[in-house]
């Protein structure tokens, strides 16, 4: 309701400014192309997002006083606090960053945000930057034309920089043209009113055009031109920096419950930064006129000064919430509470995670470890053993000899809720997104589509093994209980072998010793080695035992194939390209036969 009405106000302002005054128009002209030209240097830095902003992300975000300088490092290069809080939310949403590193990273685009003041008061309005403007326009957009996607990156950041020189040199001739019709500083408002009238003009105007930085351009550009007060601009600035919390909300409104937490982070700062700001005003610009006369800048280069100004409040915001972070991420974990739902939902995929093709990916490789993870329960209970005792370092043999319990599951509902509606999920993401995934992605993603499809055919291999195992656990048959427990100490041991490979626990773990199991369920296959037989004839166990343990042991042999295969895909530290350079000498099925044949042979 609000956005159709909201739309309509707007353009109706503008077109009354239009026709009131030409030089409204120019003013505006220049706010829309320096839009336009943060559209464009945002649309450049995407094209570079595919490996190297998300690799940095990765490394540099390990420790908070990291996390807040790659938020001032990013915010600098890319001029744009909104891409970097994106980025950020995606990232989170993708679970690449913990919500502490995030803040951080929030914190530091604050600062980040300031050196756009800094350049526009101090180069910006000083030199005709238009001159500039247009060679970059040029050959930015003869870049854009070309296939090559970084060629196009570099056309898009080249043409945006054009557009805000443009736009900057068009909002700076429209305030000096005002000059001769109308004076806006005689509306100037004096003392604390004046300050919570105009930080709220700049909250409006900040919201509209979705950039503080657009707005701080505004401001400067008017007090250059002497057409708002100094004491009035410091207001607006302020109002800029709590309006910019706007696009964090937005872009959180399809992340998951963490990127909503950040963009509650992100909020509670700059509101308590602006309130800051507003209660020591006084002190504010006595510490900036310090600074002035210290670094040599003029009594009435007001627009250096509220630059100043600008980092002093956003420098002394981090300061007074740094040491708050841990009260603040136990606050939003506790308001904004992860979903409890019968039936698992993703975890990592959302829509917030679709703009970076890496993110992307990664995002699908975490929800497939989630998705392990649930069939991990599944298919240790359907064994008929607890989580703890394949995760420690229990003799499982003894174990199983000394208990025949059987675990009470509903295995078909588990399966299910846990498994098979987050197995749709993704697939329903990968079939939906995978077309905008440049082509060097699509192997990676193939191999994730299927390691997700052999963790399901997995456990239904458990649910047909279970109904057996299940019955024979508590069977006063020794013989047919032995070689059902042997089975569930094979698929139970390469469990535990997986999980230390994933906690990092194994680090000589690979794809061959993995290939040990497969050699090991063949050279233990008691129909090939004649010892079924033997157990008929000798009236140990029965036929139709027999039979059933026929069936379960190709099961188990297909768990052990699958379980082996998706912890090198899914857990091993190896490339992609080094996992097939492995698979060239992994183990296919005639050499495991082959190798279990011969040390039958032996024996």
């Amino acid at each position: 309701m609000l956005k159709k009405i909201f739309l309509p106000v707007i353009f109706s302002i503008l077109v009354y400014g239009f026709w009131v005054s030409p030089n409204f128009k120019e003013i505006s002209a220049g706010v829309s192309i320096f839009l336009f030209g943060m559209l464009f240097l945002e649309e450049g830095f995407r094209s570079f997002t595919g490996g190297l902003l998300e690799s940095l992300l990765k490394k540099t975000t390990d420790k908070l006083w990291k996390s807040i300088g790659f938020g001032i490092a990013t915010t600098t290069i890319m001029q744009s606090s909104s891409l970097v809080s994106v980025i950020t939310i995606s990232f989170l949403s993708a679970g690449l960053i913990g919500l502490t590193s995030g803040i951080g990273i929030i914190f530091g685009a604050n600062i980040g945000t300031t050196t756009g003041a800094w350049l526009v008061a101090g180069f910006g309005l000083k030199v005709k930057i238009s001159a500039y403007a247009m060679p970059m326009l040029v050959f930015g957009i003869i870049l854009v034309f070309q296939r090559s996607r970084s060629l196009k990156g570099i056309g898009y950041i080249l043409a945006g920089l054009g557009f805000l020189f443009l736009g900057i040199h068009h909002m700076k001739e429209g305030f000096e043209a005002f000059r001769h019709t109308i004076d806006l500083s005689s509306f100037a408002i004096e003392g604390y009113a004046g300050l919570l009238i105009y930080t709220g003009i700049g909250i409006a105007a900040t919201v509209i055009m979705q950039s503080s930085h657009a707005t701080l351009v505004l401001i400067l550009t008017a007090l250059s031109a002497q057409q708002i007060s100094y004491e009035n601009a410091l207001a607006l600035a302020i109002g800029a920096n709590i309006g910019t919390t706007i696009t964090a909300i937005i872009g959180a409104m399809s992340a998951n419950y963490q990127g909503k937490r950040l963009a509650g982070a992100h909020l509670m700062f700059n509101l308590v930064t602006g309130m800051v700001a507003i209660i020591f005003i006084h002190q504010l610009v006595i510490a900036v006129e310090f600074v002035a006369n210290n670094v040599g800048i003029r009594e009435d280069d007001y627009s250096l000064k509220l630059a100043v100004f600008h980092t002093i409040f956003n420098l002394l915001g981090v300061i007074i919430m740094v040491p708050l972070i841990g009260k603040m991420v136990a606050f939003l974990e506790k308001s904004i509470t992860a979903p409890e739902q019968t039936v698992v939902q993703p975890r990592y995929l959302n829509e917030s995670v679709e703009d970076f093709p890496e993110t992307m990916l990664e995002a699908v490789r975490n929800e497939a470890m989630h998705l392990y993870d649930n069939a991990f329960e599944i298919m240790a209970h359907g064994l008929n053993l607890h989580r703890h005792d394949i995760l420690s370092d229990v003799d499982l043999e003894k174990k199983l000899s000394s208990s025949r319990e059987v675990i009470d599951i509903e295995i078909d509902d588990v399966y299910l809720t846990k498994v098979k509606a987050l197995y749709s999920a993704i697939i329903d993401f990968i079939s939906r997104t995978q077309t905008r995934l440049p082509n060097e992605y699509g192997n990676e993603l193939f191999e994730l589509r299927h390691v997700c499809g052999t963790i399901v055919q997995s456990v239904k291999e458990v649910k047909h093994l279970r109904k057996n195992m299940s019955a024979y656990a508590n069977s006063d048959n020794e013989f047919i209980r032995r070689e059902y427990n042997g089975i569930r100490i094979q698929i139970a041991e390469l469990l535990r072998m997986i999980q230390q490979l994933r906690d990092g626990q194994n680090e000589d773990v690979d794809s061959l010793d993995l290939d040990e199991f497969k050699v090991a369920i063949a050279e233990e296959n008691i129909v090939v080695n004649g010892t079924l037989d033997g157990l008929i004839r000798d009236g140990r166990i029965t036929s139709g035992m027999g039979s059933s343990l026929i069936n379960d042991m190709s099961y188990a042999k297909t768990i052990i194939w699958n379980l082996a295969d998706l912890a090198d895909s899914l857990f091993g530290k190896d490339s992609l390209d080094q996992r097939e350079a492995k698979l060239l000498v992994s183990l296919d099925q005639e050499e495991v036969d082959e190798l279990a044949s011969e040390s039958g042979s032996v024996n």
